[in-house]
């Protein structure tokens, strides 16, 4: 039965992988966000055209998005992500609690990606900027990896990125 709430593109996408982990533990080191999307990126790879490649594309693509996470993120609540495919695309959607204030960043952050200056903003930030930012990376993310990144909100304090990386095309 179809509800009404399910996008026909979404329902196209099959799940591959799940994880989910307490958020106090997840920011309590640095290194979970590259293990993780090193494992994870492992799993979902092994029947790409060249599945070394994709693993390592996926991999920093991933760990990109659990380093948003981890430096806007709150300890309580759970982190959330589930990897889905169709096709040549993945989809990943990460979702974690954070404090309202975070929200409305990412909400604009996110917009940003989707407007006519992105590739000029991408490149003046990382041209002056010493670390990258929260909105670099997703910048990054929808200028280098062509990723288009959304937002859903389903509860008051977390928040759900959903970004799609057409990663097998841009391998061949």
């Amino acid at each position: 039965m179809l509800t009404a709430s399910k996008k026909p593109a979404e329902m196209a996408f099959s799940p591959l992988l799940q994880f989910e982990m307490d958020m106090r533990t997840f920011l309590s080191e640095w290194q979970h966000c590259d293990q993780l999307s090193t494992f994870i990126a492992r799993m979902i790879s092994h029947n790409r055209t060249d599945p070394i490649r994709h693993s390592n594309f996926f991999s920093f693509a991933l760990n990109e998005l659990l380093e948003v996470s981890f430096r806007g993120g709150s300890p309580e609540g759970r982190i959330d992500c589930i990897v889905y495919r169709r096709d040549l695309m993945e989809r990943v959607k990460l979702s974690f609690t954070c404090p309202s204030g975070q929200q409305e960043f990412y909400r604009e952050a996110v917009a940003r990606t989707h407007q006519e200056d992105a590739f000029s903003r991408y490149l003046g930030a990382i041209s002056t900027d010493q670390t990258p930012n929260r909105e670099v990376i997703l910048l990054d993310l929808a200028i280098n990896f062509d990723a288009d990144v959304h937002l859903e909100e389903r509860a008051p304090a977390s928040i759900t990125f959903v970004v799609d990386l057409p990663l097998e095309r841009a391998i061949n």
